[in-house]
């Protein structure tokens, strides 16, 4: 049942938090079936996807992206990219972790609304949430002008501080008090996310987070056994840290080829 007077709400993480390993995967999959990205490039990648589900992302590698991406996607047609998505879906939504989505929809039911917060696209962040019926999507947006991306930003990088401004002009336009509010993530680049909220939580965090949640007595969350189980196949190629931005993105895309897209395969939980 709703409570009446809940002014609170949760912010959730996508990669490592939300769901299993890093969502920019099955676009870069996606991508290479379509003919938008090398194979060069998508095995070159690979390392990047193991290294940042085992260690986390770093600001370096995080500003060195964004710039990639967004060159990466100027001159591109905003509806070419996003037909992947639902090549995209199909690979992220097999990862969910039940245990957090149930969180988000306990914090709906509490009368919270529930938000996915993430550097990757906007438009990523808004099919998700519709998808899994939640409130909305914070993610990072780039400037698009007569249906082309520019390749220029067109708000700020939601990673690090970025996901904090971005949480507090959400709360200011609807009124959320952040002192009753949730965030949930596994990275110690979220700080700064996390320490807007009153109510912090740790979803399998890297070591640097946990120790900062310890000491602070924060909730820990933990179910993911990559650190202990490394499997390096089929769901360690091509990697970007984002899924995207501004519709989907990566770095050395080929011009797409403009054909009928495959269906995507029948979603299916492991």
């Amino acid at each position: 049942m709703t409570e009446a007077n809940v002014s609170g709400a949760a912010f959730f993480d996508l990669d490592k938090t939300l769901i299993e390993g890093s969502s920019a995967v099955h676009f870069a999959r996606a991508a290479y079936k379509e003919g938008m990205l090398t194979r060069r490039r998508l095995a070159s990648d690979a390392w990047a996807n193991v290294r940042f589900r085992l260690r986390g992302s770093t600001d370096q590698g995080t500003d060195e992206l964004r710039g990639r991406i967004l060159d990466a996607i100027a001159g591109q047609r905003t509806v070419d990219l996003a037909r992947l998505g639902p090549h995209v879906l199909a690979g992220i939504l097999p990862l969910l972790y039940r245990e957090v989505l149930e969180e988000a929809y306990a914090h709906q039911d509490a009368g919270r609304r529930a938000y996915i917060v993430t550097a990757a696209s906007q438009e990523l962040a808004d099919v998700l949430a519709h998808v899994l019926v939640l409130d909305g999507g914070i993610g990072m947006r780039s400037e698009v002008h007569d249906g082309v991306y520019t390749g220029r930003p067109a708000g700020p990088f939601t990673y690090r501080e970025g996901k904090a401004e971005a949480i507090r002009e959400l709360a200011a336009r609807e009124g959320i008090d952040l002192a009753e509010s949730y965030a949930y993530s596994d990275s110690e680049s979220d700080l700064p996310m996390l320490r807007t909220v009153g109510h912090p939580v740790a979803v399998n965090p890297d070591r640097e987070l946990e120790r900062v949640a310890r000491d602070a007595g924060w909730r820990i969350m933990r179910f993911d056994k990559l650190g202990r189980r490394v499997k390096v196949g089929g769901g360690a190629v091509g990697v970007l840290l984002v899924a995207g931005a501004g519709g989907f993105a990566t770095a050395r895309m080929r011009r797409p080829r403009f054909r009928r897209p495959r269906l995507a395969r029948a979603l299916a939980r492991r």
